[in-house]
């Protein structure tokens, strides 16, 4: 379990900014280290904000993209293309103006897919697909993430797991379906805690003034059933980027500079 980090920017343009500089960094060390690296993706304003910022980086054309396998934390269980689905979010921020290998772009499945209105047996075959892509070196039944990014909703839920729902209590799967999400739509798939927690790096994005009380209750010791957040960390580094907003109401002393 690594401490967590945190990084505070002035406002959420220059955090998504940062954020995306960041990312394009840790991709190119992945690759010149290993050949190829992999990144799992999160949606909402924040993830997309990135996405769009990571579109308009200077350093963009530096990542080979047909090198980056990209996952993804959670999904709305929702018809292929629906603008609601976060995969179709991020290829309209980015991934649709990048050369990407279709076969290393894993989107979860829809809900008009192989597995119909099954969220369950979706779950499962996504969890298959992370089984197959473990090599030697990894923990587990998923991939070592370079990095795998969260969003932090205002009731500290992260991914699609919610405060006090089953899938933040899930300590041997690594994907679940989740019924009756307390936010539309109430079915979706989502990482466990276990599998979030087998990427290196684990970044926890939060900003708005919506997000300051979530950021202080998981930074604060509160157990991770009660705030999911608390429960998300990476192997070798946990980080917080946050918008002054969002950190309004964390103490300065948790305010140290996280290292590069």
């Amino acid at each position: 379990m690594s401490t967590p980090q945190l990084v505070v920017h002035r406002d959420k343009e220059l955090m998504a900014q940062a954020a995306a500089a960041r990312l394009i960094t840790k991709i190119v060390d992945a690759q010149a280290t290993r050949g190829s690296a992999s990144v799992v993706l999160t949606g909402g304003r924040n993830g997309n904000g990135l996405l769009a910022a990571l579109g308009t980086a200077p350093a963009r054309d530096a990542i080979d993209w047909s090198r980056l396998d990209l996952w993804w934390g959670d999904e709305r269980f929702l018809p292929e293309g629906d603008p609601e689905r976060n995969v179709t979010q991020a290829r309209e921020a980015l991934l649709d103006r990048v050369p990407l290998d279709p076969a290393r772009v894993h989107a979860m499945p829809a809900s008009d897919g192989p597995y119909g209105a099954d969220v369950d047996a979706a779950a499962a075959a996504y969890a298959e697909e992370l089984a197959a892509a473990t090599g030697p070196g990894d923990h587990g039944r998923v991939p070592t993430f370079d990095v795998l990014m969260l969003g932090v909703g205002p009731d500290t839920h992260v991914a699609s797991l919610f405060p006090e729902l089953p899938g933040v209590r899930e300590t041997e799967r690594t994907v679940v379906g989740v019924h009756g999400a307390p936010k539309p739509p109430p079915l979706r798939v989502s990482l466990t805690l276990p599998a979030i927690r087998a990427a290196k790096e684990v970044w926890l994005l939060a900003a708005g003034e919506d997000k300051a009380k979530a950021a202080a209750i998981a930074l604060s010791g509160a157990g991770e059933v009660q705030a999911p957040a608390a429960g998300a960390y990476g192997r070798s580094r946990t980080l917080w980027l946050l918008d002054a907003a969002a950190a309004s109401e964390l103490p300065r002393s948790l305010y140290p500079p996280a290292s590069a």
